[in-house]
Formats: structure tokens, C-alpha cells, sequence
């Protein structure tokens, strides 16, 4: 029996908007404690404690705290997902569309949810091997949306590049490094970040206009 966590976007949200995660207690308690301490440097007894729960009251909802970081890494994982294909729904059937939408949606989650990102980034080590192989499926569903558009992109001519999987990968790369170092209280405007790493990634896939 697991804790409540936070639904997927409804077919009517905007993937743009992001509000604060309603996070069921103890994931909101492991998303901060493996932030700042590690998955190896937490113990359940100390999600317990940021929970206002018992070690037995954690239990009753995960079997162990292996669980607990699975779970995590999903919901972040699949809001990634869930937001990068309603930012596709609303692109158009041209490649140049749906990889500006799509770099702008991976960025935007790299900001917004920078924390929930860098928890899953950081601890991809430390899932046990089955739970490492189901996750990973998820990421590379991720890059395989970027792969594909930008693979149309050279199929169609309007982007030059001549490693088009490399390319994708570098993209990927940008926009999950966005995380470790983006605050809410930079000098740099959203927008204007925005703008900047959409210029860099586009001269990345060599595309000019």
C-alpha cells in the first residue's frame, strides 16, 4: 500500500505552467532529504522523522526505502514525460515546431523542477538492478522523442547536422545541466534563458533561422 502521490497533468493543463508539487508526505520528505543528504546518507528513520511519521508508519506504505527512491525517480520521471508529449500535441507536424517545443519543455522542467531532477540524476546509481532497468526505459523513452525530431529534422532538410543522434544526446545533456546550477532568484530571466539555450541548441542540430 503506498502513500497518495501527485497525479499527471490533465488533458487540459498547460505544460508551461508549473505549480507547487503536492507531494504525498513521505516523498516530499525523501525529495528533500536525498537532495541534500544522499540516498545512502538517509536513513528510514530520518524520512520518518521529516514525514511527522513512525519507522512502522513509513512501512505501511513502502516495503523498504528502495521503494521509496523508485517511486520518487517515476513521478518525476513521468511528469518529464507527460509534459513532453503534450508539448508535442501542440507543435505542428514540422520538425523546426516540435523541436523548439520540445527543448523548451525540457528546459522549463530543468528549472522548475530542478531538485526532483538532480535527486534523480544522482541516485540513478543507486536503484537496485531491476528497478535501474524500468527507470532507464522511462529516460530513454525521453530521448527518443528528441531523437526522432530531430532525425525528421535532417530527413527534411531543415536541420544540417551530420550526427543527428550525437546531436540529440548534447541537447539532452544542456537541458538536464540546467538543474545543477539554475536558481529562481538569477540574473537571468526565465525568458531570457530560455531564448539563449533554444539559440544554442538550434545551432547544435544546424539549423539557421
Amino acid at each position: 500500500m503506498r502513500e497518495a502521490t501527485t497525479e499527471l497533468m490533465s488533458a487540459e493543463s498547460d505544460w508551461r505552467v508549473y505549480e507547487e508539487l503536492d507531494f504525498s508526505r513521505i516523498l516530499d520528505a525523501a525529495l528533500q532529504a536525498f537532495f541534500e543528504h544522499g540516498y545512502h546518507g538517509t536513513t528510514t528513520r530520518d524520512l520518518a522523522r521529516r514525514a511527522g511519521l513512525s519507522v512502522p508508519g513509513v512501512y505501511h506504505y513502502y516495503p523498504s526505502k528502495q521503494d521509496i527512491l523508485f517511486d520518487l525517480m517515476n513521478v518525476v520521471i513521468d511528469e518529464l514525460l507527460d509534459r513532453s508529449r503534450q508539448a508535442l500535441a501542440t507543435a505542428s507536424a514540422d520538425p523546426r515546431s516540435q523541436f523548439d517545443v520540445l527543448v523548451e519543455s525540457l528546459l522549463r522542467f530543468h528549472m522548475h523542477r530542478r531538485i526532483g531532477a538532480t535527486v534523480s540524476t544522482a541516485e540513478l546509481r543507486s536503484l537496485e538492478p531491476g528497478n535501474r532497468e524500468r527507470y532507464v526505459a522511462k529516460r530513454d523513452e525521453q530521448q527518443r522523442m528528441l531523437d526522432s525530431v530531430v532525425l525528421d529534422g535532417v530527413r527534411e532538410g531543415v536541420f544540417s547536422t551530420p550526427y543527428p543522434k550525437d546531436a540529440s544526446r548534447a541537447i539532452a545533456s544542456m537541458c538536464v545541466g540546467v538543474a545543477s546550477w539554475y536558481r529562481p532568484d538569477g540574473s537571468l530571466p526565465v525568458d531570457a534563458l530560455l531564448d539563449r539555450y533554444l539559440t544554442i541548441a538550434r545551432s547544435i542540430v544546424g539549423r539557421d533561422d
